[in-house]
């Protein structure tokens, strides 16, 4: 091997790892900040809250907990999510207006 190639492989081999590093890190963080967006999301009750179980939103299942000791909330309800605690979500029924008419 001549030198400019073993140069070469020398100055790759700590970019390539520190790449690797950096999409696995990537891939290990995915809902460290994912409940933050989701606040002012309504979501389906998929087993009932009382006061915590479980909610389905955008094809995901998420915990997740009525806050401030609300009213459960039944199976197939929807909630509104409010904040976060870890990777729980907090969530308040939602109250469904019936028209006038």
């Amino acid at each position: 091997m001549n030198p400019l190639t073993i140069s070469l492989l020398v100055l790759a081999a700590p970019a390539l790892a520190f790449l690797v590093h950096v999409v696995h890190r990537s891939r290990q963080l995915k809902l460290s900040r994912r409940p933050l967006r989701l606040v002012g999301r309504v979501a389906v009750v998929e087993r009932a809250l009382s006061p915590e179980g479980f909610v389905m939103l955008d094809g995901e299942l998420w915990r997740a907990r009525v806050v401030g000791g609300g009213p459960a909330a039944r199976a197939a309800s929807k909630v509104r999510v409010v904040g976060a605690s870890g990777c729980v979500l907090e969530v308040e029924p939602v109250v469904e207006v019936e028209p006038v008419g």
